[in-house]
């Protein structure tokens, strides 16, 4: 009787914990889409003092690049100092800096206040991962991650649509990023009260650690490493999670590109209003939902846990689509039709990464740095996407923009098929071979 009801508790508590950060994360989007919102509305009133789409592109990556360096920074903290504190800490800075921001007058202010608003948002994820790997059994991360990453996917399509609203009914940009503060402080009020770092905060038994991964053994159940030594080493010794470094710089670069440019390209290239546009590139996360739910059951379902052959496919059907993006758009539908393909094909694949892929590599010790590591690495290749994809826009045009990107795509799918072929293929063999 006591195990049932105490496994009652459980389930109840996971679904708390999942809602909370679900409702979390999406939040943190507020403080984080609202500058590519608000980015043709910046252009047209900050262009006279310099501020351009090659600067905005800048500033973007410049904020990617502190969002970079917090990833590794907060992964570790996360596993040495839990998952709450920090997940609740990034709320509270990014309010903070996205006020600073708002009651800004010039370029300056604009790129100290967005790189200290990536610095502090990058606590968010490896907060979200920690707890994850705390509160979940290891046989149900695949599922659970999948859930929670389309946080962030529907943490960006509420607020591109809910700020093109304020857009439409003649709210500046200024109250945009108040509104946007304002709503994120409230999510984190709920979260301080609703969320707990572990089951055993609230007389819980803790769910089965892996007895895989680079964490696996007598120790593979604590939630604390024994020293930052023990928590970083194995990950360089890994050639798996290298190659998994090198996937994750494309595919970030891939993804940060299009979910900054995306209103501002709808704007200039398929000839949209700044409200149209916002509400619109929603389209891309949309689509980008579908993928990461239909990714997480073929890798589970047909692929056996394989995800190399998922990525590599991925990002070979992306190449004709940006290949079409190079072209001058005749009206509105195929710009709309395009970035609503790029989001199927992209954010499937680049979901598994921080997700299930690193929670299978650090488990309940290391499950905070695995996914800050790897995200610190794309977020580089996001940061050098986000201002060549400006600089080109500005400088040669769309068309010349999208064809880097479909370079890199190229590359890509390259690093994928060495995924597969080295890490993947042999094992999956094994797997299906008959005991004798």
């Amino acid at each position: 009787m006591f195990a049932t009801q105490s496994a009652s508790a459980l389930k109840r508590w996971q679904v708390r914990t999942t809602v909370s950060l679900f409702v979390g994360y999406s939040a943190y989007y507020l403080c984080r889409s609202n500058l590519a919102v608000a980015a043709p509305l910046l252009l047209r009133e900050f262009g006279s003092r310099g501020l351009n789409k090659e600067v905005l592109g800048q500033i973007a990556s410049v904020g990617v690049l502190f969002y970079a360096a917090g990833k590794v920074v907060n992964g570790v903290l996360g596993d040495f100092l839990g998952g709450k504190k920090i997940f609740l800490l990034g709320m509270v800075g990014a309010v903070a800096a996205t006020v600073v921001f708002g009651l800004g007058q010039g370029v300056g202010i604009f790129f100290a206040a967005w790189a200290a608003n990536r610095l502090v948002q990058s606590m968010g994820w490896a907060g979200l991962v920690k707890i994850t790997a705390n509160w979940f059994s290891y046989r149900t991360y695949g599922r659970i991650m999948g859930l929670l990453s389309l946080s962030y996917l529907v943490g960006d399509i509420v607020a591109k649509l809910a700020l093109g609203q304020l857009l439409a009914l003649g709210v500046g940009w200024r109250g945009l990023f108040m509104v946007a503060a304002a709503t994120l402080a409230a999510v984190a009020l709920l979260n301080w009260f609703g969320l707990r770092s572990s089951p055993a905060e609230v007389g819980l038994p803790v769910p089965e650690a892996s007895p895989v991964g680079l964490f696996a053994g007598a120790d593979a159940a604590e939630s604390q490493p024994a020293s930052l030594g023990t928590l970083l080493r194995p990950y360089f010794r890994s050639p798996a999670f290298l190659l998994m470094l090198v996937l994750s710089f494309g595919l970030t670069a891939l993804r940060e590109a299009f979910s900054f440019w995306v209103p501002t390209y709808l704007v200039q290239a398929a000839h949209l209003s700044e409200s149209a546009a916002s509400e619109y590139s929603a389209l891309y996360s949309v689509f980008g939902m579908v993928s990461i739910l239909g990714a997480g059951y073929l890798s589970d379902a047909w692929l056996r846990g394989q995800r190399g052959p998922l990525i590599l496919a991925a990002c070979l059907g992306l190449v004709p689509v940006l290949l079409a993006m190079t072209r001058p758009a005749t009206g509105s539908l195929g710009p709309l039709v395009l970035i609503s393909l790029v989001g199927l094909l992209l954010l499937g694949p680049y979901s598994f990464l921080a997700g299930a892929m690193s929670l299978d590599a650090g488990g309940r010790q290391g499950a905070a740095t695995a996914s800050g590591l790897v995200d610190a690495v794309g977020y580089v290749g996001g940061t050098g996407a986000l201002w060549l994809t400006g600089v080109l826009a500005e400088r040669q045009g769309w068309g010349h923009a999208f064809l880097a990107l479909t370079a890199l795509a190229v590359a890509t799918a390259g690093a994928a098929l060495v995924f597969y072929r080295t890490q993947e293929r042999r094992p999956a063999v094994q797997a299906r071979t008959p005991a004798a």
